[in-house]
């Protein structure tokens, strides 16, 4: 393994740790892993760094409403599925958009303040852009897991009953 690839795995289980951390746990000098973290960060592989934070625990997210949605919608001469799905993501509602392989086209991960505020997108928004043929919207209710995230807390006791 390269010593990119050994700072990036590092990183992506802790984006916190510090360059003088990773020199320590790589035995690469310092100024090595910044210029390293530097490169990585230049070459667009390091796009950005971010907090997870549980959304059942974090108040201003707690009443904020998820949906995935399925579109199939009709490719482009010349540019494919890029330049609908262009116009999808520069929408603020957008979180996520994927293109998929199956039923349908792309998936779309929005949030809102209500199921009002997603209906209303989906419906004047989404499915009135040229191409896009179908929609299909599922609320997401609970996140258990999420990149390897666990948002959920084990609460129950797993010791062993003791049969006298």
């Amino acid at each position: 393994m390269d010593g990119k690839e050994e700072i990036l795995d590092l990183l992506r289980e802790n984006a916190r740790l510090s360059a003088e951390d990773i020199s320590a746990m790589t035995k690469k000098s310092e100024a090595e892993v910044n210029a390293i973290i530097k490169s990585l960060e230049d070459e667009g592989v390091i796009l950005k760094y971010a907090a997870i934070v549980n959304p059942e625990k974090d108040e201003t997210c707690r009443d904020k409403v998820f949906a995935e949605i399925e579109i199939q919608c009709a490719p482009e001469r010349e540019h494919g599925f890029d330049k609908i799905a262009e116009r999808i993501y520069r929408f603020p509602q957008v979180k996520s958009l994927y293109l998929m392989s199956g039923g349908y086209d792309l998936k779309v991960v929005i949030e809102g303040d209500n199921l009002r505020d997603v209906a209303s997108f989906v419906s004047s928004k989404l499915s009135t852009l040229n191409g896009v043929r179908s929609t299909k919207t599922h609320f997401l209710l609970k996140k258990y897991k999420e990149n390897d995230v666990l948002y959920v807390e084990d609460e129950s006791d797993r010791r062993e009953g003791v049969m006298a």
